[in-house]
C-alpha cells in the first residue's frame, strides 16, 4: 500500500453537521489519520474495493458491503492497489445505536442482495439529498438515515441467517395478507419446494407457513391491543380467509380467543 501523507489533525463533525460524499477514486485515493477520528465513519461499496488498516489489522470492503470504522482509532484507508473505489461516505457523531454493534476498530459486512442492499443505497441517497438541500429538519432527516444504516449493520451481524431464508422472511413480510403458496416463495427465491421448507425449518425452527402465521397472529394481537380492532376485523386485517381457523391458531398461542383477547384489551386501554 502506498504511504499516503498524514491528514491535519481530524476533528470531529461538528453536531449539526452532517459530511458525506460520493467518491470514485483510483488506486492513489487513500487518507493517514495516526490519531484517529473524533467521529465514526460508515461506508458502503458500490463497485470495486476499498481497504482499512488499523492496529487490529487490515480489512478489505467490496461491492455489496458497508464497513463502519470506530471512532478514535487510528487508521489508514484507501483504494486497493489495482483497483477503483465506487463507494458511498459519511462521517457522524456516535449515537445510542453503535452499541448495539461489537466493540470492534472496522466492521465489514455484506448486505444480501433485495431488501438490505436496497435499504442501505436508499439511506445513503437520502444522506446526501438532506445535507445538500438543507431543508426544514433535514439534520434530524439525515440522522435517522444513519440509524438505519447502523441498525442494519448490527442486524446482519446479529443473525448470520442463510441469505436465501433472509429473502423469504422479507417476501413473506411484504405479502403477509397475500395467498401463499411455498411453491411461488421457492420459485422467487430460485430453490426448489422441498429445498426451501427444509432451509427454512433448520434456520428459523419453523416451516414456512407456520412462520407466516406466527407474524399474521402477532400483527392481529397489535391491532386489537392498540388500534381497537374487533377480532374479525384483525383477522380480515392480516390475510386470514377463514376465521375459525384465525381463531383456533390465536388460540393455542396466546391462550384465550381473539374475542376475549379483544375485549382485554379493551378493558386496559379504558384503564378498568
Amino acid at each position: 500500500m502506498p504511504a499516503y501523507p498524514q491528514d491535519p489533525e481530524y476533528k470531529e463533525t461538528p453536531y449539526g453537521t452532517m459530511l458525506a460524499g460520493h467518491f470514485d477514486q483510483d488506486d492513489g485515493y487513500g487518507h493517514s489519520r495516526p490519531k484517529g477520528m473524533g467521529d465514526w465513519l460508515i461506508t458502503y461499496t458500490i463497485e470495486g474495493a476499498g481497504y482499512f488498516r488499523t492496529p487490529a489489522g487490515e480489512r478489505r470492503c467490496g461491492a455489496g458491503q458497508v464497513a463502519l470504522l470506530r471512532s478514535g482509532v487510528p487508521h489508514v484507508y484507501g483504494t486497493v492497489s489495482g483497483e477503483r473505489w465506487n463507494f458511498y461516505w459519511a462521517h457522524f457523531a456516535a449515537l445510542p445505536e453503535t452499541g448495539c454493534l461489537p466493540d470492534e476498530e472496522v466492521l465489514v459486512q455484506t448486505m444480501p442482495e433485495g431488501f438490505h442492499r436496497e435499504r442501505t443505497v436508499q439511506a445513503f441517497q437520502s444522506i446526501l439529498h438532506y445535507s445538500r438541500e438543507r431543508s426544514a429538519h433535514w439534520y434530524a432527516l439525515c440522522e435517522n438515515a444513519v440509524r438505519e444504516l447502523v441498525l442494519l449493520l448490527a442486524q446482519r451481524l446479529d443473525k448470520k441467517r442463510d441469505p436465501r431464508v433472509d429473502q423469504a422472511l422479507k417476501w413473506l413480510a411484504l405479502r403477509m395478507k397475500e395467498e401463499v403458496r411455498v411453491e411461488e416463495l421457492a420459485k422467487e427465491i430460485g430453490l426448489s419446494a422441498s429445498r426451501l421448507s427444509h432451509l427454512f425449518k433448520e434456520e428459523t425452527g419453523e416451516g414456512v407457513i407456520e412462520h407466516l402465521n406466527g407474524m399474521r397472529l402477532r400483527q392481529a394481537a397489535l391491532y386489537m391491543e392498540h388500534m381497537g380492532r374487533t377480532a374479525t376485523e384483525a383477522s380480515q386485517d392480516v390475510g386470514f380467509n377463514h376465521y375459525n381457523h384465525f381463531a383456533d391458531l390465536f388460540r393455542k398461542r396466546y391462550g384465550v380467543s381473539p374475542r376475549a383477547y379483544a375485549k382485554q384489551a379493551k378493558g386496559r386501554r379504558d384503564g378498568n
